[in-house]
């Protein structure tokens, strides 16, 4: 796996992946403006959410649950010194569908979280991580 960071301007940055895909990326300038761009971290959390939401759907589908519509939600406290590492980290998986069985997606979400997700694992080294459902 490689990535690419090109540097626009001040603390503006473009990502680029293997096949092209950019993601803008910014920093806080002195005078505290921002652009559209994420921060570095919040991409840490959106790669989380994208790693277990792709595991859950994909378990959930070979358990022939019908999903209509799924959100992960992620929110995560820092601590107030550098490096400022992440302190708790809550995933929330919202879920609406057909006769949704909560048990088949208790054990996809564990699944996800104990066995698949690499972001996970490797974020449970050094933040704890708890998870919230909502079935709709």
């Amino acid at each position: 796996m490689d990535v690419k960071l090109d540097w626009k301007e001040d603390l503006q940055f473009t990502g680029f992946n293997e096949l092209g895909s950019t993601v803008a990326l910014e920093g806080i300038r002195k005078d505290g403006i921002r652009s559209a761009g994420f921060k570095p971290l919040e991409l840490f959390l959106v790669g989380l959410a994208g790693c277990t939401a792709m595991d859950v759907i994909s378990i959930l589908e070979k358990k022939r649950q019908i999903v209509t519509e799924f959100n992960v939600n992620v929110h995560a406290d820092r601590a107030d010194e550098h490096p400022k590492i992440f302190t708790d980290i809550v995933v929330e998986y919202v879920f609406s569908g057909k006769d949704l069985d909560p048990e088949a997606i208790k054990r996809a979400i564990e699944l996800s979280e104990n066995k698949y997700c690499p972001a996970m694992a490797m974020l449970r080294k050094n933040s704890p991580i708890r998870t919230k459902i909502t079935i709709k």
